[in-house]
């Protein structure tokens, strides 16, 4: 077949016409991939940086790097979207990583489809997203003080960017009165079960916990916080473990049962000295 030839003139044409026509489909998957990638990334910074690492080992959760190689995908998508629902119906997998990671569940984030897919697309490929691992808006700015922590927690010192006291939904033992609210877990050993201080200070830095968000999404911890918040959870952690006492709950309910008997022993001892008085009177008016 000559080279000039109609024939090859022909397929040169249909060829150059298929590279045209696919070419833009496969930019357009390549570009879908890296908007969905940079918004996983950004998803990740926000929700999940505080918890996870990608290569950079254990944190308060397990290291993502190869999760999606590691897991199913379809389960993976139902964990991050409903961990509390697969935890309740007692799947194997999150109740074994439960139980790895100290028993502190993760949290329902409240992502919806589209961002699930988006957090999956990036933790296949973190580099499509850019820059890899984003790192935290704000760390602990070095040593802290325990002391100053306290009054922080307790409400003593109030929190520079207007947040909430800690004492308003958690407890710490050893703190005076009644050692804070219940809304939220007992902080005592919170550096014991968010996997050491690295941990810690990583959930300082965003508190990503949806309960939270609604008090210091705009009204974040200053690093110098962090910092006397994480020295003040990491002495009391490694204080003795106080003597069993009553709770606030079993103090209330003995204080109220104990007034109820006062009550009725001072109405058993006045009530029959009234009455009898009530007669007397009733006899002298007759």
């Amino acid at each position: 077949m000559q080279l000039d030839s109609p024939v090859l003139r022909r397929w040169s044409i249909w060829l150059l016409a298929a590279v045209l026509l696919a070419a833009p489909v496969y930019l357009v998957r390549a570009t879908s991939l890296q908007q969905s990638s940079s918004e996983g990334q950004a998803i990740f910074a926000q929700k999940c940086q505080a918890c996870h690492t990608i290569g950079g080992g254990r944190l308060v959760g397990p290291d993502l790097q190869g999760v999606t190689q590691r897991r199913d995908l379809s389960w993976l998508k139902e964990f991050i979207s409903a961990p509390d629902q697969m935890l309740a119906s007692g799947d194997p997998i999150a109740t074994q990583l439960l139980a790895e990671y100290n028993n502190v569940p993760m949290p329902n984030l409240a992502l919806s489809p589209a961002e699930v897919e988006a957090l999956i697309a990036y933790l296949e490929n973190p580099a499509a997203g850019g820059a890899g691992n984003v790192p935290p808006s704000a760390a602990p700015a070095g040593p802290g003080d325990a002391a100053r922590g306290q009054a922080l927690f307790s409400g003593q010192i109030r929190l520079q960017n207007g947040g909430a006291s800690c004492i308003a939904c958690h407890s710490v033992a050893g703190l005076p009165t009644l050692g804070g609210g219940s809304l939220g877990p007992d902080l005592t050993q919170v550096v014991q079960r968010y996997g050491g201080e690295a941990g810690t200070a990583s959930v300082l830095v965003s508190l990503p916990f949806p309960t939270m968000q609604g008090f210091f999404a705009t009204r974040p911890f200053t690093p110098q916080e962090q910092a006397d918040l994480l020295a003040y959870f990491i002495w009391a952690g490694a204080q003795p473990a106080p003597q069993q006492t009553t709770s606030p709950a079993a103090w209330f309910w003995a204080v109220g049962i104990g007034g109820a008997l006062v009550l009725f022993a001072g109405m058993a001892l006045f009530w029959p000295r009234q009455r009898r008085s009530i007669s007397e009177q009733l006899r002298s008016m007759g």
